[in-house]
């Protein structure tokens, strides 16, 4: 029998692209989301029931239905603006809804546990590249949200030494599924090379780069960006070593440990779309620090995980792709992946 797993979440960005990885590695997969974000055309594996993880009696019975060997957390809610203007909401479905679901394992006998987190856990980091090591240091409900959740992890598995857990903390993810049946499909998305393709594509006026006098080399933030497929990935390593004898448990960066510049990446998309928006500057927004990048050495050494797509070219090429081709484009996906 194939090994079962819930994965919260599963129908939206970064969960199926994990799914539809995990269906391949023979995994028998359970997906528990409300779809307030997910779409049922991104589930490529697996059996969607229809749930919130607030409705703890619904999800009790999900267990009660399945031998889950593992859990993969990914349902929650992620916009920083939004989190500032409604913070009990965030604090509701993503810490409450955690505990709800640690509940859920502790009940049922289900000792193996990956969380999405968030490198909004360190805040304004002042000194880069960023290592697990850094004390968090949130600075909206969306950090703190996701921090608080991680203690809730963590206090558990001290309480339950045989709870193992792998939280990962995701840096700037982008790009779409290399055999371009997957990308971005929330109607909500504001990431930066999701909005300056949609620009490219005529699906809106400009986009604005939010400070340009920073103490960088242009002036404009750095982030660093990891292909979604590559971050996928991780996903199904961490189960993997999950599964092994020694396992501990982890919390583990996800990047690539290097950056790019908001007009890096504005340009990327003109060179490869061949399209030249309009570019608007703003003013700096609250809290946004100059660089954030990751220190990606305890991943790769923890999990064996190598990424593979490691290249701005490539995460700009399978998100304009993806775009084009959800929106009908007549231009062949071929053409921007070959």
């Amino acid at each position: 029998m194939n090994k079962q797993i819930l994965v919260t979440g599963g129908a939206g960005y970064i969960g199926s692209h994990t799914i539809s990885q995990l269906g391949r590695a023979g995994y028998e997969i359970i997906i528990y989301d409300n779809l307030s974000t997910g779409t049922t055309s991104a589930i490529t594996s697996g059996k969607l029931v229809l749930g919130d993880l607030a409705d703890r009696q619904q999800l009790e019975r999900v267990f009660a239905e399945h031998n889950f060997e593992a859990v993969l957390h990914f349902a929650a809610s992620i916009s920083v603006p939004e989190s500032v203007v409604k913070p009990l909401a965030y604090y509701s479905n993503n810490t409450a809804n955690t505990l709800n679901l640690l509940h859920c394992c502790e009940r049922f006998g289900v000792n193996k546990f990956i969380f999405s987190s968030t490198a909004a856990v360190y805040g304004q980091p002042t000194v880069n590249p960023i290592t697990e090591a850094t004390i968090p240091e949130p600075l909206n409900p969306y950090g703190s949200s996701k921090l608080m959740s991680e203690r809730l992890i963590r206090d558990y598995a001290i309480a339950n030494t045989d709870f193992k857990y792998v939280i990962l903390r995701y840096f700037n993810v982008a790009g779409a599924e290399i055999s371009g049946n997957l990308g971005q499909s929330g109607k909500k998305a504001t990431h930066l090379i999701k909005v300056a393709c949609d620009a490219a594509l005529g699906r809106r006026d400009n986009v604005s780069i939010f400070g340009t006098d920073f103490d960088t080399p242009d002036g404009t933030g750095i982030r660093d960006y990891i292909h979604v497929d590559d971050l996928a990935r991780a996903h199904v390593d961490a189960l993997i070593y999950l599964d092994g004898d020694r396992a501990l448990s982890q919390i583990l960066n996800c990047g690539y440990g290097q950056g790019y510049s908001v007009r890096q990446v504005i340009e990327k998309v003109k060179e490869i779309s061949g399209v030249d928006f309009t570019v608007i500057e703003a003013e700096r927004r609250a809290g946004d620090p100059a660089c954030v990048i990751a220190a990606a050495e305890r991943i790769t050494q923890t999990l064996g995980w190598q990424p593979q797509y490691n290249d701005l070219d490539t995460i700009v090429r399978t998100s304009l792709a993806w775009e084009k081709k959800s929106s009908g484009s007549e231009l062949h996906l071929k053409e921007l992946v070959t």
